[in-house]
């Protein structure tokens, strides 16, 4: 277990128990029927909560691999030689323009 994935399992208890904390600041509100803003231990416990899961997001998965179309390297899948018989499948078949009309000009 590596420093990253530590961070992210705090950083999810954090969320959790701001949750908890939330549900019942929500129960106390009904008693009291006043609202001045959340509590700031929620609030606090949020942002370091995201900061600690933002950096085991970019920790965590490992190193970066170059993404460039030269690179043999890293990749998987190789495209083919012959590139006619690509077929692209999108939604604009779907979309009511008859490509048979003309703009009136």
């Amino acid at each position: 277990m590596g420093v990253g994935f530590i961070a992210g399992v705090i950083g999810g208890l954090l969320f959790a128990h701001a949750a908890y904390a939330t549900i019942q600041y929500r129960g106390m509100l009904k008693i009291m029927e006043e609202f001045s803003g959340p509590p700031t231990n929620v609030v606090i416990e949020l942002l370091l909560g995201l900061v600690l899961c933002m950096v085991a997001g970019l920790a965590v998965p490992g190193k970066f691999h170059s993404i460039l179309p030269d690179s043999e390297e890293n990749r998987v899948v190789s495209l083919p030689s012959n590139l006619d018989f690509m077929i692209f499948n999108h939604r604009g078949s779907l979309s009511p323009f008859d490509p048979e009309l003309k703009l009136k000009t």
